[in-house]
């Protein structure tokens, strides 16, 4: 018996707060959120027929509200499709985002190793832009994060 082939893709997610978007609220990234809006993009660019044959296998798998990463699972026969429909999402809720491809992998071990390399780097990034106001709460936030990343399975 063949296993399922599927990609994992690691995700950068960039909210861009110069954009005009509706309201004064910034948004909170979340597994729904991401889903829904990567969804809409393929139902928008790839009709039904393209959304039915992707969301088999499509699963946001991890996000990180503070570091804005998140890993996005999809069948290795669709995976172009559904990055193709990432790169044309505008927004999530009403606040204009861009997304960023920084791993493909055809692993979970392999996307695991690639997002915490990312995820370090970029909390330790976001350590140097806080300065003092770094609190031992996001501390623990994130190492709960990182502890995620590390337990992913299939």
């Amino acid at each position: 018996m063949v296993g399922f082939k599927n990609r994992y893709m690691v995700m950068e997610v960039f909210l861009n707060p110069n954009r005009d978007h509706v309201g004064n609220d910034c948004i909170i990234i979340t597994q729904f959120n991401v889903s829904k809006a990567i969804k809409e993009s393929i139902l928008l660019n790839f009709g039904e027929c393209g959304l039915a044959s992707s969301v088999g296998s499509f699963m946001v798998k991890y996000v990180n509200p503070i570091t804005n990463t998140c890993i996005i699972r999809v069948s290795r026969g669709e995976y172009q499709k559904v990055w193709s429909a990432i790169t044309m999402v505008r927004s999530i809720g009403n606040y204009p985002v861009t997304f960023n491809m920084l791993d493909l992998s055809g692993s979970i071990k392999a996307c695991r190793t690639a997002a915490l390399k990312c995820e370090e780097l970029k909390f330790e990034q976001f350590k140097l832009m806080v300065g003092d106001r770094l609190s031992t709460d996001d501390t623990q936030r994130m190492h709960n994060y990182l502890e995620k990343i590390k337990v992913l399975e299939h």
